[in-house]
């Protein structure tokens, strides 16, 4: 097992493990009737079937990502921030509609998505590196 594995969990593994079990959360509950209603989650964000998936897989793969380490944890931050703002950047051109003729969109769809990119870039950016191990020579 590495080092990096036998060390408590890092603040960016830890902020990817409550990103993870909050974009799990969120797209099982927009199955949840009442909680979307019309296609609408919360009475806010379009929705559909595909757009709920994305959110669970997203979900799981954050919480992977931050059991394998913090490298791992920080990578994704950043790759999920970018594949976000790539999201936010087609749902403003898109509009009212379908991303991919697959994903519903709305404007406040593509606000949620540049906003959370932005968290995202932001946390792998930002957040501190741990510190090495400590070996038996230290």
């Amino acid at each position: 097992m590495s080092d990096e594995m036998k060390r408590p969990f890092a603040t960016i593994q830890r902020l990817g493990m409550i990103m993870g079990s909050l974009f799990l959360i969120g797209g099982i509950l927009a199955f949840v009737p009442g909680v979307t209603k019309d296609g609408m989650y919360f009475g806010v964000f379009m929705v559909n079937t595909p757009h709920n998936i994305m959110h669970i897989v997203s979900g799981a793969i954050f919480l992977l990502a931050s059991m394998l380490g913090a490298q791992a944890a920080r990578a994704w931050f950043l790759l999920f921030g970018a594949i976000y703002a790539a999201l936010a950047g087609i749902g403003f051109v898109v509009g009212d509609g379908l991303i991919f003729g697959l994903i519903m969109n709305s404007p406040f769809d593509s606000w949620g998505h540049a906003g959370l990119a932005l968290i995202m870039i932001v946390i792998g950016l930002v957040i501190p590196k741990p510190a090495p191990a400590a070996t038996a020579y230290d």
